[in-house]
């Protein structure tokens, strides 16, 4: 046997090897994964929250029916609202968008799992020249040429057999940031939900505003007339009038600039249920819902509520899996190659036996020299991690802080609202006495006007601490990670 023979011998027989060998990794799955197996991050998680000594811890309500966190404040006009955001607001229409393109990256990822099929029909019609000499006559360099048609019908196919897992690390990754984006989703829509829930508790304190300084209006109208009465008497001083009529232009004055505040609410809520502005009217109602007794999750079960730390850990898994990607591209490519049909000079005998082709191989495929382009892919994949780690422990952090920081502002505002709904009433008397007091002539109005100022400024500044109450709830609430109903905590 010639050398030629032997070395051609030598190379088919190193090819059935590498075909058996990719056949049998098929048959067995025998994957070798390269990169670090994922274990979600350690973090330090206290026993009990250190401002919940007032409060019972509720008991997991996982498999309690989870609903909507507003029904707590048992409003049927919020709910309304409510059920427009996930449908309408914009914010969480672009996440959810984000959610959609992470499952398309997902399913692209899975494909990988699965051979490539392609198909070719073609048919082509060539001529070669006749190559003749420069002298030779037109007519015989024609002669010389040759016409030729192939028809072709063909399969091809090609599989990379996944030996090193590149394809599982990849669809792993994309898995979890497909559940990251879930995570930002939810997120996007308790954050949204919270602020709307804000903006209309503070426009029914605003109701509740312009209902006292309508009141107090009236009042001071009252005042005014009798100060006008007693001065047309002669027993009082045009000062007193003045004094009078000057209170009530400075509460007037108020009212005016509370449509302005209530306004600008009313078209925030309007842009969080994804309408204009000029499309929403809310009408006045002058009572809020009164503070409602929320359970608290152990600090442990907060990591499971809240999307926005699930939504951190996915990513540090996503990017664990990257690693093994990063490590699969020192290894070569295993790939398993087929294609066959027909070729033929003529369409009408293109799928007669004698016209098929077919080949079947593997191929074996690496880089021998990048210049350490994959030693810095594997370190930036490293360092990628590091970085989500790092992010969600961070957040972790700033969720306990969000809960420890609302439960105190809570339990502060509770009593400084039993202190300022006292301080108001006690104002409300004082005022009362001197009204007496200037009808008796006993004082001059300089009284009545400083007991006026003090009420009003009194009862102003408890409902004040009833908005910030409630913005309080809604933010612990959501500090929580929302998902109670009313139903679902009796």
């Amino acid at each position: 046997m010639s050398g030629a023979a032997r070395r051609g011998a030598a190379r088919r027989r190193a090819a059935r090897r590498l075909l058996l060998l990719a056949l049998a990794a098929v048959a067995g799955c025998q994957y070798l994964p390269v990169g670090p197996v994922y274990q979600r991050p350690s973090i330090e998680v206290p026993a009990s929250y250190k401002e919940a000594r007032d409060w019972k811890p509720a008991e997991p309500q996982d498999t309690k029916p989870r609903g909507n966190w507003w029904d707590l404040y048992g409003d049927p006009d919020l709910d309304a609202l409510m059920r427009q955001v996930q449908v309408s607001n914009q914010n969480v229409l672009l996440a959810a968008a984000k959610y959609d393109q992470a499952l398309a990256l997902l399913g692209t990822a899975r494909s990988g799992y699965f051979p490539t099929i392609t198909a070719d029909v073609s048919s082509t019609r060539s001529q070669s020249g006749g190559g003749g000499s420069g002298t030779a006559s037109a007519s015989a360099a024609a002669a010389g040429k040759s016409t030729t048609t192939q028809d072709r019908v063909s399969l091809a196919t090609n599989w990379e057999i996944d030996v090193w897992a590149r394809v599982r690390r990849t669809v792993e990754s994309n898995r979890a940031s497909a559940q990251a984006s879930a995570g930002d989703l939810a997120a996007m829509l308790l954050s949204e939900q919270a602020t709307l829930a804000q903006a209309y508790f503070q426009l029914r304190v605003t109701d509740l505003d312009l209902a006292l300084l309508e009141r107090s209006m009236d009042g001071y109208q009252k005042a005014l007339e009798v100060t006008q009465n007693r001065y047309q008497a002669g027993v009082a001083q045009r000062s007193d009038v003045t004094q009078a009529q000057t209170q009530l232009e400075n509460a007037r004055a108020q009212w005016l600039d509370l449509g302005i505040t209530r306004a600008t609410l009313e078209h925030a809520i309007a842009v969080l249920i994804g309408k204009p502005p000029a499309a929403l009217s809310i009408a006045r109602k002058d009572e809020t819902p009164a503070i409602p007794a929320i359970p608290l999750t152990l600090p442990s079960q907060l990591l499971e509520r809240r999307p926005d730390i699930a939504a951190a850990e996915r990513r540090a898994a996503a990017a664990n899996a990257q690693i093994g990607v990063a490590r699969a591209a020192w290894f070569p490519t295993l790939s398993l190659a087929a294609s066959g049909g027909y070729a033929s000079d003529g369409f009408s005998r293109l799928f007669e036996l004698p016209n098929r082709f077919w080949s079947l191989g593997p191929d074996l495929a690496g880089t021998l020299i990048d210049f350490g382009a994959r030693h810095y892919q594997v370190r930036a994949a490293i360092a990628n991690y590091d970085q989500s780690v790092a992010t969600y422990r961070q957040t972790v952090l700033s969720a306990f802080q969000d809960v420890e920081d609302n439960l105190a502002t809570l339990a502060v505002l509770a009593r400084e609202s039993v202190a300022e709904r006292a301080a108001a009433d006690a104002a409300a008397e004082t005022l009362t006495i001197a009204q007496n007091q200037y009808k008796a002539g006993t004082v001059d109005y300089l009284n009545v006007v400083s007991a006026q100022n003090s009420s009003l400024s009194a009862e102003r500044a408890w409902r004040d601490i009833t908005n910030r109450s409630l913005a309080a709830s809604v933010n612990l609430l959501r500090a929580l990670g929302g998902g109670w109903s009313a139903d679902s905590l009796r």
